[in-house]
């Protein structure tokens, strides 16, 4: 089989996800992002194992992604929508009981006036200059918001996976200059808000990249392995060259695994010749570029050549990957490929 394996650890998830609850106090509760599928590992097991370890409240990016999450989890859990009310939501919302987190004065009318009766939340802009209202437009509807009675004030953080960068306290005035006494579950603090400390939480916490094993929770565990196929192998003379552009080449005899995935996986071209994959703990280099659907790695130093290697797993996790391509480790997560052949260890599938 050509398909490579992508092992999914819900166990661990549940786990990352208590560990992150255990950093606010008990009277903070702790929702669960789940946008983008799931961070690309799959919405119904992942949503279905955070709801079984105690997330009960939960936010996703579209209010499509809302009505297939409803349709998920069932009634009870409370589903947030980060992009708030658009154009032609309203049956959505309505039908699904989702909670859209209004961001501006336009989506505030469009809201009141479609679903009068229907919960909002509002989405305030503390100085991302992203989504949400800014403070001069909050102020001059609060009056109108406040008593119809929104489920929470949101707002959030720029640069909180860097804890020392002078805009995490400059948002937090902002924030609670403009949210302070008026009664209202606030939150502020995704993954990075959490770890930032008590200030941060207020009443509710709502991580995402750190239940999928992501910086800048440096204790998460492991919750994703990539284990890809060898389809062949071959032996290479010195000044040899591997793959598109002769990149790299061979100064002493080589054995050269391909393997089967690549780009049109979600494996960035940008690794190309700058990470190793596994066999067990043994790091075996990537030669060469990465193709659409094939990797070349040197497996010379290996007494015998597995029948697959790891990309992902517990010796190199999705931020040493996003490290080596210049980007992040959402991206690896959420470039995932729809080829890999998804196994579910554990957890509420």
């Amino acid at each position: 089989m050509a398909q490579a394996q992508l092992f999914i650890d819900l166990d661990a998830l549940a786990r990352n996800w208590t560990a992150l609850d255990s950093f606010s106090a008990a009277g903070v509760e702790t929702a669960a992002t789940v946008k983008a599928n799931g961070y690309g590992l799959g919405i119904a097991p992942v949503a279905r194992t955070l709801a079984a370890a105690g997330a009960r409240k939960f936010f996703t990016a579209i209010a499509e992604e809302g009505v297939m999450l409803r349709d998920i989890l069932g009634p009870g859990p409370e589903i947030f929508v980060y992009s708030g009310h658009m154009p032609g939501d309203a049956g959505l919302i309505a039908g699904k009981d989702l909670v859209p987190m209004l961001n501006s004065v336009e989506q505030l009318t469009r809201h009141f006036e479609a679903l009068p009766d229907h919960p909002f939340g509002i989405q305030l802009d503390s100085g991302m200059n992203r989504l949400g209202m800014e403070p001069a437009e909050w102020a001059a509807v609060a009056e109108l918001a406040l008593p119809r009675g929104p489920r929470l004030l949101q707002s959030h953080l720029a640069c909180a996976d860097e804890p020392d960068h002078p805009m995490n306290a400059r948002q937090l005035a902002i924030f609670r200059d403009v949210t302070d006494g008026l009664g209202i579950p606030r939150s502020i603090a995704a993954t990075g808000g959490v770890l930032l400390g008590p200030e941060y939480h207020f009443e509710l916490t709502r991580p995402g990249i750190g239940l999928y094993g992501g910086a800048p929770f440096a204790q998460a565990n492991p919750v994703t392995r990539l284990s890809i196929p060898v389809i062949q192998t071959r032996e290479l003379e010195p000044e040899e060259a591997v793959g598109y552009g002769c990149t790299w080449t061979a100064e002493a005899p080589a054995r050269i695994a391909t393997l089967a995935a690549g780009y049109a996986d979600g494996i960035l071209r940008a690794l190309s010749n700058r990470i190793a994959l596994y066999s067990d703990d043994t790091p075996c280099p990537l030669r060469g570029r990465v193709s659409m659907d094939l990797l070349t790695v040197d497996v010379s130093h290996l007494d015998e050549v597995p029948e697959t290697l790891d990309l992902l797993g517990p010796q190199q996790g999705v931020d040493v990957l996003a490290d080596a391509a210049g980007t992040i480790g959402y991206e690896i997560l959420t470039a995932l490929g729809a080829r890999y052949a998804r196994q579910y260890m554990g957890g509420t599938q």
